[in-house]
């Protein structure tokens, strides 16, 4: 184990857990990252990429996923839906921030079924299993029945070019003041622009949000978030 990633500020079996996630992510993403991309596999755009980076943890960064607790938490979110959920990284954060809430549930969809079984072993190592519901399938699919209502947040990290389908599908449920997050990271740092769409809606004052974009860095690479409240 190396030393502590982030700060630390959780109980010590999610830390635990986080931890090691991101210790394996640094041991062995870029090899499977290198894997896909010498399959012409470069991004989530390209039919097979998510079936070659089944091994890969993929997780947000350490300071977007501290950003993702402390949005979750100070909201007072109770309600939350993920699209992409990986090895559980980003859901171990948003979990943890329901929690300490009082209770809730995190609805999370994974296409790959390997990495959801993962997933639901690293939440239930970090004692946090009973808050998710994690879904296997096409989140368009998985996520049009039974979310948690009214949703508090929702966190979009998967294929870029479903982000607006995705959101427009859970709109109905969404709160005022509600909060969208987003990560547009591709393996060489930016969307491509699949995600042109997505951001066009929320940047529309029209559509009743408000936003704003940082960015993070992790492994040398800068990765780009956004972050929407619906007003």
């Amino acid at each position: 184990m190396i030393d502590h990633l982030f700060r630390p500020q959780f109980t010590p079996a999610i830390q635990r857990v986080l931890e090691r996630l991101y210790s394996e992510t640094i041991e062995q993403d870029p090899f499977r990252r290198a894997e896909a991309q010498s399959a012409g596999l470069n991004h989530d755009g390209e039919h097979g990429f998510y079936q070659a980076m089944a091994e890969a943890r993929m997780p947000v960064t350490p300071e977007f996923g501290a950003l993702l607790y402390v949005l979750a938490r100070s909201s007072g979110a109770r309600h939350i839906v993920e699209f992409g959920t990986s090895f559980g990284v980003s859901t171990l954060f948003l979990a943890a921030a329901l929690r300490d809430n009082g209770g809730g549930r995190l609805v999370t969809a994974e296409f790959v079924a390997q990495k959801a079984a993962s997933a639901a072993a690293n939440l239930h190592e970090a004692g946090l299993a009973d808050l998710v519901d994690i879904r296997i399938g096409d989140a368009m699919t998985t996520l049009a029945r039974d979310v948690p209502q009214p949703i508090d947040l929702i966190l979009l990290d998967a294929s870029k070019g479903l982000y607006l389908d995705i959101l427009r599908l859970l709109e109905p449920s969404l709160r005022q003041r509600g909060l969208v997050v987003s990560d547009r990271a591709d393996l060489d740092g930016g969307d491509g622009g699949r995600a042109g769409a997505y951001l066009a809606y929320l940047s529309n004052p029209a559509n009743g949000y408000r936003m704003a974009s940082i960015t993070t860095e992790a492994l040398g690479q800068n990765f780009a978030h956004d972050i929407a409240v619906r007003v």
